[in-house]
């Protein structure tokens, strides 16, 4: 009865498609739009597509894709700046309207889920547009003071607060709805706190347990309680750039202070995360501090160690170890650092120096 039903839905999927030359298509037309030019990239399991494509006119774009099961397509646009998703049915055609200068605006319309989140945005319209001009009020150079600046941050963190008790509203009201599980990716993807996803998954309803997004939030969520405040800190062997194998056991019976860098990173220099002093302070059989950075020429490394008093034990990207670290410890952002104790559990996560340097004093000096 399934194998029948399911050549049924494939057949009637068919020929809703019959005469078409694709499988989706996204029509766009955006006003404001300086840089004629947008990204489209489809998405399905573990896969991506890329698709450039110039606008026919100012502003219009028409994008066909002839591969099936793509999960949705994301168009970045304004120099890659701006974007805006779709969800993605096989023969039904999507169309993005709007202000580019407004992407949380947009109107996407073409199958149910693009439909819904359509309705929800307009209904909640008002407070999209505070959320953008005080976006761009904070990111803008014009503010006069540190006061005006505060202000605005509070009255953006109060819109914010308002759109989550919405979403919260509109999934309780609709748990059938694929559009609650966006909602729920859109406004509470937190790598440090997933209790709230965890809450709002459970309201679903059970047939939405195959959907990807509802896979992909429970693999999120329990890759964030991997590294949990209070978790036993993920183990690894990796080789330093001076060819020793590192892991945890490298670190017996004192802290390790575990830091995520990259060269590119700017606040990510050892003298912005006060390591340099923290290495300075206390002593190896105390403290120790490993650095795993997202660059990949360990030979180019060693010669600027050579130049720094301080001997750093480093890890670099050779042959992919950094990147199996940032995925094996959820690291979301640049830097992260994780303060792991004797006994291997996680004390505390941070991209803050100050936090780093305040931690470690109520630590050791108390």
């Amino acid at each position: 009865m399934i194998k029948k039903l399911t050549l049924i839905i494939g057949f009637i999927i068919c020929l809703s498609s019959c005469g078409k030359d694709y499988v989706y298509r996204i029509e766009g037309e955006l006003s404001n739009l300086e840089d004629q030019t947008v990204y489209a990239v489809f998405e399905k399991d573990n896969y991506k597509v890329v698709d450039t494509v110039a606008c026919t006119k100012p502003g219009q774009f028409q994008i066909n894709q002839n591969e099936a099961g793509f999960h949705c397509v994301t168009i970045f646009f304004a120099d890659k700046e701006h974007w805006v998703t779709a969800y993605l049915e096989p023969g039904e055609t999507v169309k993005i309207t709007g202000d580019a200068n407004s992407p949380l605006l947009l109107q996407v319309k073409g199958g149910r889920t693009n439909d819904k989140l359509t309705a929800f945005k307009k209904k909640l319209a008002p407070l999209l547009t505070e959320l953008t001009n005080l976006s761009n009020s904070l990111n803008s150079k014009d503010l006069n003071d540190t006061i005006e600046e505060t202000d605005i941050a509070a009255r953006l963190a109060n819109v914010n607060m308002q759109l989550s008790e919405e979403a919260i509203r509109y999934v309780k009201e609709n748990p059938d709805e694929e559009a609650s599980v966006v909602l729920i990716q859109s406004f509470f993807s937190d790598p440090d706190d997933t209790r709230k996803i965890d809450e709002l998954l459970a309201l679903l309803n059970p047939r939405l347990k195959d959907f990807y997004l509802v896979k992909e939030l429970e693999q999120y969520s329990a890759r964030a309680k991997r590294t949990a405040l209070g978790a036993e800190a993920p183990d690894f062997s990796v080789r330093n750039i001076y060819g020793n194998t590192v892991s945890l056991d490298s670190f017996p019976q004192k802290y390790l202070l575990l830091t995520f860098t990259a060269p590119w990173c700017d606040m990510c220099q050892t003298e912005d995360l006060y390591l340099d002093k923290v290495a300075m302070k206390y002593p190896k059989d105390q403290l120790d501090i490993l650095l795993v950075s997202l660059d990949d020429n360990p030979d180019n490394v060693r010669d600027v160690l050579k130049k720094d008093s301080i001997a750093w034990n480093l890890v670099t990207d050779s042959a992919g170890q950094a990147a199996m670290l940032i995925d094996l410890y959820n690291v979301s952002v640049l830097p992260r650092c994780f303060l792991i104790d004797e006994d291997h559990k996680i004390l505390m996560k941070t991209e803050n120096g100050i936090e780093i340097k305040q931690t470690l004093e109520n630590l050791f000096e108390d």
